[in-house]
This record gives structure tokens, C-alpha cells and sequence, in this order.
């Protein structure tokens, strides 16, 4: 098998080299950008690519996308410290030729990356996976909330009691502890704090107008 060792930090390309010389059959090859990575590819498209994104001159998951779909016969791992959500989703979902690992995960995952890409199946680490379930159960948590719901966690996120909060809503305290109660079952979360924390992350309430 044809490596291309798509990574420019030293230390990863010679840890991945050694797992990959253990056969002698393979070859290495080096990039260090998409220019010569495209070159590499044309001389042999059947090859596996280790490529660390984040340090990489790729544009965007789009470009890489393309590059993977011109060379139809290549698989890829990509290695790398951090991905986005967004990232995995689009490339995990786009491609079977897309492999994840990263590269804090245990030995035997990145080992179990490049042997599963060199026999054409896609390896996904669990960690890879466990990001994208984590989105996923957020945004379906996004869409159970009610409008009023949505309005009441916004104004807990500014600090308002119940009290105000039924004050401005013309609703009794009870309606109020109510809607609280049926937020934080949805959110699955048991304070007021956690309840904040959920909602700037969701990007509901502006960091500015958070009350500390």
C-alpha cells in the first residue's frame, strides 16, 4: 500500500511512519501542501492519505470534498487534535472514503485507522462519533421547547425571579414554576445554572446581556 503522510508536525509524521513501516511492503510519501499532495495523487491515485486538516492548506470541508471525489480510488484518515461538529458532519456524512481519528485517541484506534482505510472500509473513532450524537441530541432538544418556554429561559438567563418573570407574563408564580420545571426536564439539567449554561450554548441569549 502507497502511503501519503498529509501532516506538518514532525513528531506525528514519525510516530505514523513507524506504525506504517511494521509492513515493509508499504510506501511513504510526504506532502506538506494541497499542491503537492494533488501531485502525489495524480502519480497514484490507489493510496492511503493521513492528512491532518487543521493544519493543512485546505480552504474548507467543501475543497476537500472535491479533491476526494477527483480522486475517487484514495481513501483517507484524517488525523488531527481537534475537528468541528460541523466539520465531521459534513465530510462523515458526504464520504465513505473519510476515516476519523484523533490524534490524543489510543495507539490501537489510530492503528485500527490506517489498517481499516488500506482495506477500503471507513473507520470512525468513538470520540468522532460521540460529538456528533452529542449535536444531535441538543438539536433535538432545540425543537420539543415552546415558544414560551424559549422566552422564559431567555429571561432566567437575565437573571429574572419567577416572580418578575410571571410579573411580565401576567401568569401566576405556579404557571411559571411550571414552564421551569418542564424546561429543565427537556434539557435534562436540574438547576438554574446548567439551565444558563445550555442556553448560551444554543446561542438563545446573547453573552451580553447574561446576567452574572
Amino acid at each position: 500500500m502507497n502511503y501519503i503522510l498529509a501532516d506538518n508536525q514532525e513528531l506525528t509524521r514519525y510516530a505514523v511512519e513507524n506504525l506504517i513501516r511494521k509492513d515493509e511492503q508499504n510506501t511513504i510519501r510526504r506532502s506538506t501542501d494541497k499542491a503537492g499532495l494533488m501531485q502525489l495523487l495524480k502519480e497514484n491515485e490507489l493510496s492511503v492519505v493521513v492528512l491532518d486538516y487543521t493544519l493543512f492548506d485546505f480552504i474548507d470541508e467543501e475543497q476537500l470534498l472535491i479533491v476526494s471525489e477527483r480522486f475517487a480510488m484514495t481513501a483517507w484518515v484524517l488525523l488531527s487534535d481537534e475537528l468541528t461538529e460541523k466539520f465531521l458532519r459534513r465530510v462523515i456524512y458526504s464520504s465513505h472514503a473519510f476515516s476519523v481519528v484523533f490524534k490524543g485517541s489510543p495507539l490501537k484506534d489510530i492503528r485500527d485507522a490506517l489498517q481499516s482505510a488500506a482495506h477500503g472500509q471507513r473507520y470512525v473513532s468513538q470520540r468522532a462519533m460521540e460529538e456528533l450524537l452529542s449535536q444531535q441530541r441538543e438539536e433535538e432538544k432545540v425543537d420539543v421547547l415552546t415558544a414560551t418556554e424559549m422566552e422564559i429561559i431567555k429571561a432566567i438567563a437575565q437573571g429574572k425571579t419567577t416572580k418578575e418573570i410571571s410579573e411580565e407574563r401576567f401568569s401566576s408564580i405556579h404557571t411559571i414554576t411550571t414552564h421551569r420545571k418542564n424546561i429543565f426536564r427537556k434539557l435534562g439539567v436540574n438547576t438554574a445554572h446548567e439551565a444558563i449554561k445550555y442556553a448560551l450554548r444554543a446561542g438563545w441569549v446573547d453573552l451580553s446581556e447574561f446576567y452574572i
